[in-house]
């Protein structure tokens, strides 16, 4: 098919790449110059795992292009992807739809055939309505709008897309369920993804209900470690004996810091305000309870690292080892390992920052911080190293527990992730501290 992908951030570039590796001609559209220039050129404007890969694959070959013209995406695809950003309002109370609103106006007009409008990004009930009027009104006929929410994980999002365990259409025509069995037909070919295929209102409620459901697992875990730290309790144990219920899983049942990035924080946010609207009061204070949990996880790290640290934090040279808020991607957005690192930061403490891919972004995002280009750098001379996001560089390199106690000053580490094996830091003379467990000191 001839597809266009409108946006091309971290859900809209990879979804571009992936359909391409699908077998389309694609066309992205990004109004950014600079970014739609870096794309062209056949690398990605962000770091995303695989994303890289697929632009140096399909670019040169002319299958993927990317333009600042949404005219010429419009005279070429017959499918429109709409993967725009919907970040919340500044009052916080819901999303600030306007760009999504923008893009389906801009493009309804330039539509000059029957084509399948495909919207992406994640909205409340009651939008796709909304954007139903404005092609019903500005689109010629035979447009019809899908509601096809993404329900990719950062750093894994092009694998995501490529093999998906869903993949939901909210639609009301059967041209419209014909064009999206057509776009995702080497995928359901598989059969290993169960198409859903339902109303747009069921879609729209669908991803918030699960993005809230994800957030409330981990609130749930966090609150448990909060308990386990009051009665001595080891959390990971609880958590396994949870997780062995098939009903309950292991997925998402690591205590930690809390979720951020750029989807579930705003996607609770907005469902709680949406469903408080609707007079959902026992929905409304549970997901109020899901955001009051995640937001407190940010001082209970803090409160680690003071007791790990046994003194003044003004005394203090930290290493805070990653910034972005979740391995696999350089995003920043509502980043835990950022937001604590600012705590110290206000504490007074002297805070090294090192992260592999997210550094530029970071430093964009925070100038005022210190930031370390090697994990070397960062480690040299600290008094206590933070563990903030799991990338594998900190907690799959058997040789970082040794190499780190010979540069560091004390060998403390605080895993706000529960990520590190302490057994493996501990045998290199560490003392390692994690959010609901005993400390692990170090072993003969």
């Amino acid at each position: 098919m001839r597809v266009s992908v409108i946006g091309c951030g971290h859900l809209g570039a990879p979804h571009a790449a992936a359909m391409a590796e699908l077998g389309h001609e694609v066309i992205g559209v990004e109004l950014h110059p600079e970014t739609c220039e870096i794309l062209q050129s056949g690398r990605g404007a962000f770091y995303e795992k695989g994303l890289d890969d697929l632009l140096a694959k399909h670019v040169p070959t002319g299958r993927l292009r990317f333009t600042t013209d949404l005219a010429e995406a419009a005279d070429f695809a017959d499918l429109h992807f709409i993967a725009v950003g919907t970040p919340l309002r500044p009052d916080g109370n819901g999303y600030d739809t306007s760009q999504i609103t923008a893009a389906v106006r801009d493009l309804a007009p330039l539509l000059k055939r029957p084509a399948t409008v495909v919207g992406k990004s994640t909205v409340t009930v009651g939008t796709v309505a909304r954007l139903q009027a404005i092609l019903a009104e500005h689109a010629p006929d035979g447009v019809d709008l899908v509601w096809n929410p993404e329900f990719l994980r950062e750093g894994h999002a092009v694998a995501d897309t490529l093999r998906p365990d869903r993949i939901v259409a909210g639609l009301t025509s059967p041209a419209a369920e014909k064009a999206v069995r057509e776009v995702y037909a080497p995928i359901l070919e598989r059969g290993d993804a169960e198409l859903i295929i339902t109303d747009p209102a069921t879609a729209e409620v669908l991803k918030s209900a699960a993005n809230a459901y994800l957030a409330t697992k981990i609130s749930y875990i966090n609150a448990m470690a909060e308990i386990c730290e009051i009665t001595g309790a080891d959390v990971a144990t609880v958590a396994h004996g949870i997780g062995i219920d098939h009903r309950i899983g292991h997925a998402g049942m690591r205590p930690g810091i809390g979720y951020g990035g750029g989807c579930l924080p705003k996607d609770v946010a907005a469902f709680t305000h949406r469903v408080g609207e609707l007079g959902a009061t026992g929905a409304t204070a549970l997901l109020t309870a899901v955001e009051e949990i995640n937001h407190g996880r940010r001082d209970a790290a803090l409160a680690l690292v003071e007791h790990a640290h046994q003194g003044p934090l003004d005394t203090a040279t930290i290493a805070v080892l990653g910034a972005s808020f979740k391995a696999g991607t350089s995003d920043v957005r509502s980043s835990p390992a950022l937001r604590l690192a600012g705590l110290l930061h206000d504490a007074a403490a002297r805070t090294v920052i090192h992260d592999p891919e997210a550094v530029p972004a970071a430093r964009r995002l925070h100038p005022e911080y210190t930031y370390a280009d090697t994990l070397g750098d960062a480690l040299t001379g600290a008094d206590l190293v933070v563990l903030a996001t799991e990338w594998p560089h900190y907690t799959k390199d058997p040789a970082l527990p040794a190499t780190a106690a010979g540069l560091v000053r004390r060998p403390v580490l605080v895993d706000i992730r529960t990520a590190a094996d302490p057994a493996d830091w501990t045998r290199a003379g560490w003392t390692v501290h994690q959010l609901g467990r005993p400390a692990h000191h170090p072993t003969a």
